[in-house]
């Protein structure tokens, strides 16, 4: 355990009715030891004598004494939130060097508060950025994970070398200025994926499906404050084999893309405490085997996909094979895989399925 003695410490005490000596959470009616009172009584007047880069050190080591996760890197994100910016490093020397305010100091205690209960940071903040794009977030709404902008970036390079001068022709095969893809989500989720195609891809649309009504309120609330409302449709829909026949009004498809539940159920036990407390499950466990969603999703795109569509889907390194097996045991679907990808950690991550003529 780290016992707080700096100058820090004193100047903050008198802001934390939470926080003990050893930055343990207490009640709020909690009695606090004499010298206590004594600090916050004399770090009263100066409370203003606190910058950016103490209160990320001070806050670092009361999650480090409750043995919170990233504890540097939550610190530096609440700081940095209260202060307007993303990042710590992103501040300038202006907002570094100045002190922080009585009610900056409180909101910054505030927020750490929720960290020190385990709540997400993405939660704390209540918003993230991915890929371009700055989302709201909720819990239980699914947090979007770094890998899955590479996800993204499959589908973005899949469209443009579609629009790639094909044979002697000097034009693009597919005008980006006239049309683009439709394409269909499965689990949206925050609106992440959805959203950040329908930035890219300027004359995309996109049917966003999931089974969570929080998670497709949080989309069409991102869709709106991005201003991409009009180019979406989120629809309330638990996917299943027969899924096809509620979408099929929208027409056939030219991507279907999903970051599935993946996770093999007997493993959801070693998920961080963050993820269990907070995080909806649903959107995680997919079954024994990790392919409950997956399956439902390639019948999906067997009536649902134009042909030569494709499929891009984010799964368990353990996936790939096995969803090759998996459609070789089911060749009346005309699906086959014709890629898979690495993640930035070198594991096999994506997979890219295309539907072939019948």
């Amino acid at each position: 355990m780290t016992v707080f003695t700096s100058s820090l410490y004193r100047k903050l005490l008198y802001l934390s009715p939470y926080c003990g000596h050893l930055g343990v959470i207490l009640a709020r009616n909690c009695v606090l030891h004499p010298c206590h009172r004594l600090l916050r009584q004399c770090s009263h007047s100066k409370a203003g004598l606190v910058t950016a880069a103490e209160l990320v050190s001070y806050w670092q080591d009361v999650f480090e004494a409750n043995e919170i996760p990233e504890a540097r890197a939550s610190s530096e994100y609440i700081v940095s939130h209260v202060l307007g910016a993303k990042t710590f490093q992103s501040l300038n020397a202006g907002n570094i060097s100045p002190y922080f305010s009585v009610q900056q100091q409180e909101q910054v205690e505030q927020l750490c508060a929720k960290r020190l209960q385990r709540m997400p940071v993405q939660y704390v903040l209540g918003e993230w950025d991915f890929q371009d794009l700055t989302l709201k977030m909720k819990p239980p709404v699914f947090i979007p994970r770094p890998e899955t902008e590479e996800l993204v970036t499959l589908v973005l390079d899949e469209e443009y070398r579609k629009r790639l001068p094909s044979g002697n022709s000097k034009e693009p095969r597919l005008p980006p200025e006239t049309r683009g893809p439709v394409i269909l989500e499965v689990g949206c989720g925050s609106g992440a994926i959805a959203l950040s195609l329908l930035k890219k891809l300027p004359h995309s649309k996109v049917i966003a499906i999931d089974k969570s009504e929080a998670a497709v309120n949080l989309t069409k609330e991102n869709a709106e404050r991005l201003s991409l409302q009009e180019r979406i449709s989120v629809l309330h829909h638990e996917v299943s084999s027969s899924s096809w026949k509620y979408l099929l009004p929208w027409g056939l498809v030219d991507t279907i893309i999903s970051n599935p539940p993946y996770v093999f159920h007997e493993d959801m036990t070693h998920l961080a405490t963050e993820i269990h407390s907070y995080e909806d499950l649903g959107a995680l466990d997919g079954g024994s085997d990790g392919m409950n969603i997956i399956r439902e999703i390639l019948h999906l795109a067997s009536f649902l996909l134009k042909d030569c569509g494709s499929v891009f889907l984010e799964v368990e390194p353990r996936h790939p094979e096995m969803v090759k097996n998996w459609l070789r045991g089911h060749p009346d679907l005309p699906l086959v895989v014709c890629g898979t990808h690495k993640d930035f950690c070198g594991k096999l991550r994506f997979l890219h399925i295309q539907k072939h003529g019948r």
